[in-house]
C-alpha cells in the first residue's frame, strides 16, 4: 500500500496527549476501550481490537514493550517489533488511537512504584517468572491511568494475567471494566502469540500438543481421575511429544487458580518450552 493511500491512524506518546483525547471523547458522552499490547500484532491481538470497535464508540490500542515483566536471561532484547506494521495493521481496521510511548515516559528516572497481587501473582506463572506479574501489574496500572478507559479487552490465552489484572483493577478500585476475550487458535488448535515467530516449521507441528493435552487433563480430572496423577501424566506425554521442559500442567480453580474442588469450575493451564521458546496455554475444563 502506498503512502498515498494508506489508511491514516492518530498516533500520540505521551500521556497529556492521550489524556487530552480521552477527556475529548468522555466530554462528548462516548464510551473508550483501550487494548494494551507489546506490539508485534497477530490475529489474536485483532480479535480484541474488533471487540472493543464493536462494543465502544472509541478505541486505543496502546504499544509498549514492558521491560519489567521480562527477566534478566528473558527475550526483552529480541522480543519482535515493527511499529510501523503494527501500525498499518490497527490504521486497517479502524482504531482512534495508537499510544506509543518510549520508556522515558513509561519509566522516569526517578520511578519508584511497583504494583503486586499478592498470592495470585505469586503462584504458576508468578512462581517460574519472578517479579512478571509485578511488572504486568505495574504498567497496566499506570496505562489504565493514562487512558482513563471505560473498557479494557485481554485474550484468554493469558488467562492467569487476567485474573491478576482483574484483582488488581478492584482492588485499587480502577473504573475499567476487565473484558476477557476467547484466544484465537491456529492450525491444530495452537494458541496465536507473538512468540509463535521463533518456532521453525517443525516446531510449530509439534507445539499443538500443548492444547491437545490441557484438553485431555481437563477431561481426565472432571471424569474423577487423581489431579496430581493426571497432572503429572499430562507433564510427561508433553515430553514425549517434543517439549524441552515443562513449567507446570496443571488443573486449578478457575476462579481463585487453587487447587480445584468437584462442583467448582475447572481451568486447565500448562506452560512449557518448544525449543527456546516459552509457550503458555489453559483450556476450560
Amino acid at each position: 500500500m502506498d503512502a498515498i493511500n494508506r489508511p491514516a491512524i492518530d498516533i500520540v506518546r505521551t500521556t497529556a496527549e492521550l489524556r487530552q483525547r480521552v477527556k475529548a471523547w468522555h466530554k462528548a458522552d462516548q464510551i473508550v476501550g483501550v487494548v494494551p499490547t507489546m506490539g508485534a500484532l497477530h490475529d489474536g491481538h485483532l480479535s480484541l481490537v474488533d471487540r472493543s470497535l464493536a462494543t465502544t464508540d472509541r478505541t486505543i490500542v496502546t504499544l509498549f514493550v514492558n521491560p519489567k515483566q521480562f527477566g534478566p536471561h528473558e527475550d526483552f532484547g529480541v522480543y519482535p517489533r515493527d511499529e510501523e506494521r503494527d501500525r498499518e495493521l490497527l490504521a486497517t481496521r479502524g482504531v482512534h488511537l495508537l499510544f506509543a510511548p518510549d520508556l522515558d515516559e513509561m519509566y522516569p528516572r526517578d520511578f519508584m512504584t511497583s504494583v503486586s497481587v499478592s498470592g495470585l501473582g505469586d503462584i504458576l506463572d508468578g512462581s517460574c517468572r519472578p517479579g512478571f506479574f509485578n511488572g504486568v501489574s505495574t504498567v497496566v496500572a499506570k496505562l489504565f491511568m493514562q487512558c482513563q478507559a471505560d473498557a479494557a479487552f485481554f485474550g484468554e490465552k493469558d488467562y492467569q494475567q487476567v485474573r491478576v489484572v482483574r484483582c488488581m483493577a478492584r482492588d485499587l478500585a480502577i473504573p475499567t471494566d476487565i473484558v476477557a476475550c476467547p484466544t484465537i487458535r491456529g492450525p491444530g488448535g495452537l494458541a496465536l502469540s507473538s512468540r509463535n515467530a521463533y518456532l521453525s516449521s517443525d516446531e510449530l507441528a509439534r507445539a499443538t500438543a500443548l492444547h491437545a493435552e490441557l484438553k485431555a487433563l481437563a477431561s481426565d480430572v472432571r471424569a474423577g481421575g487423581n489431579t496430581e496423577a493426571c497432572e503429572a501424566r499430562a507433564t510427561s506425554r508433553l515430553l514425549n511429544a517434543g517439549f524441552a521442559k515443562v513449567d507446570y500442567m496443571v488443573a486449578r480453580d478457575a476462579d481463585t487458580l487453587q487447587a480445584w474442588m468437584p462442583g467448582r469450575p475447572l481451568r486447565a493451564l500448562g506452560a512449557a518450552f518448544m525449543g527456546r521458546t516459552r509457550l503458555i496455554d489453559n483450556v476450560a475444563g
